[in-house]
């Protein structure tokens, strides 16, 4: 990831995605820097076990599998909630 200038708080960064490469801006680049390793590495993870998915369709199926991690996390943290709110 390549910071470049800053203007206010945002700073213009460049980070590689799946081999290409997007200039972003953002007010926190190592949050930023986080996101852009679990994208790229969920898009290859795709990419490995379904080698005949063109850019777009592995894009979409890494999105699918963020979102799916996701829903599981906030399954999980409601359940947590409810048992700490019985607990009270």
């Amino acid at each position: 990831m390549k910071e470049e200038k800053k203007s206010g708080n945002s700073q213009r960064v460049d980070v590689e995605i799946y081999g290409e490469v997007y200039h972003l801006r953002t007010d926190d680049p190592e949050g930023l820097e986080k996101l852009v390793r679990i994208v790229d590495s969920t898009m290859k993870s795709v990419a490995r076990s379904t080698r005949t998915l063109a850019g777009s369709h592995v894009a979409v199926m890494s999105a699918m599998k963020i979102a799916e991690d996701y829903l599981q996390l906030k399954k999980d943290y409601d359940e947590l909630l409810e048992l700490l709110d019985e607990h009270k």
